[in-house]
């Protein structure tokens, strides 16, 4: 029955298949485009406890702290190291003299704490040079064709020369601003400030200290906000779900892909449930039961939607392979949940479309097929 008629098949095939690819594939976006308001803390993987303003709510929405906050977080007991982070926006002139937003961020001069754990191009010793700073990746590719090396080109901060010594791995940021690495001290020339300049204090946790602990000790002692890697991370995420009309927007494409697969799958369920409608009453006739039958149906729905699901999710994989190489798409990759989802939103599509089909065949008379 399921197989005979070839076109019903396959539009039970496409139906299942384009649902769960639509499902996967934007919550795949979703999932990865929110976590980069966390990129700020992950691009800084030494930092075991973050401590602010306490306005400052993430890494991009934060309020300058005096110089002195820095000696105050250094005082406290459980703090292995402490060292000062500076992250403000700025415009620069091109060598082309076109004029680019850019996110600076200053790392400890002496640790160079603050900086993403791998380089793409260079070492992070470079920025131990005079004006130096490293672009991220994806800004670099931003600011320069790609058959031009950015190392060694040179920007106008502030009335200042920067050299490009060399090129982060970093995370992307939500925003897509190109990222400027430099030296804290560099960075205070770069960007003109207020009076009071130091944006985060980055602490490391003495052995035998566990950071939220830690933590707590700073913000009692202190009077600051003191967050650990991971609640400062989450922050950032709950803030872009907070803030943004991304969940609704995502969420709605999700729904549609839901209902699509309810109405292609049904529609064409009943017709297939209905060409067959004789078959059905055969079985009746010679004793199948209800329950035989329901069985049956189910056995068809499951066939279809594993066969359905498993290219939906392999086209997701093979759309996001595609695009790696996109900067948006930079470090994507799926959860291992959104599978789960997806097949449990497959297994209600069918068991909707399914049970509205087969009342035709529950309501057979056997003795129709004599007719």
């Amino acid at each position: 029955m399921l197989t005979g008629d070839a076109q019903k098949f396959y539009g039970l095939l496409f139906g299942i298949a384009f649902s769960t690819l639509l499902i996967t594939q934007q919550m795949t976006i979703f999932v990865n485009l929110v976590q980069r308001g966390a990129s700020g803390v992950y691009n800084a993987p030494e930092a075991e406890v973050w401590v602010m303003d306490p306005v400052s709510r993430t890494t991009d929405v934060s309020y300058a702290m005096p110089p002195t906050a820095l000696d105050k977080v250094r005082s406290v007991k459980g703090v292995e190291w402490a060292v000062p982070h500076l992250r403000a926006q700025a415009t620069v002139r091109t060598r082309e003299g076109d004029l680019e937003g850019v996110a600076v961020i200053g790392v400890d001069d002496a640790t160079l704490i603050g900086l993403p754990e791998r380089m793409a191009k260079g070492d992070k010793s470079v920025l131990f040079a005079p004006d130096a700073v490293a672009v991220d990746d994806t800004g670099a590719l931003n600011f320069f064709p790609s058959e031009i090396d950015p190392v060694g080109e040179r920007l106008e901060l502030n009335d200042q020369r920067a050299v490009i010594r060399g090129v982060a791995d970093a995370i992307p940021s939500f925003t897509s601003t190109v990222v400027l690495y430099t030296r804290y001290s560099n960075a205070l020339n770069f960007v003109p400030g207020t009076r009071n300049r130091l944006s985060f204090v980055l602490v490391g946790v003495s052995e035998g200290q566990t950071p939220s602990d830690v933590a707590a000790r700073i913000e009692r002692e202190t009077g600051l906000k003191a967050r650990t890697r991971d609640e400062f991370a989450q922050a950032g995420v709950n803030f872009i779900i907070e803030n943004t009309g991304i969940p609704t927007n995502f969420g709605i494409t999700v729904f549609l892909g839901f209902v699509v697969g309810v109405a292609i799958v049904g529609l064409t369920f009943s017709l297939f449930i209905r060409d067959n409608i004789k078959q059905f009453g055969a079985l009746k006739a010679i004793g199948v039961t209800n329950g035989k039958i329901i069985t049956m149906v189910g056995a068809q729905a499951g066939l279809v939607g594993l066969i359905g699901y498993a290219l939906g999710v392999i086209g997701t994989v093979l759309f996001i392979s595609a695009f790696s190489s996109n900067p948006f798409f930079k470090g994507f990759y799926i959860p291992w949940q959104i599978p789960l989802i997806s097949f449990v939103a497959v297994v209600i599509i069918l068991a909707i479309t399914g049970l509205i089909a087969i009342r035709s065949v529950l309501k057979t008379e056997p003795a129709s097929v004599f007719r």
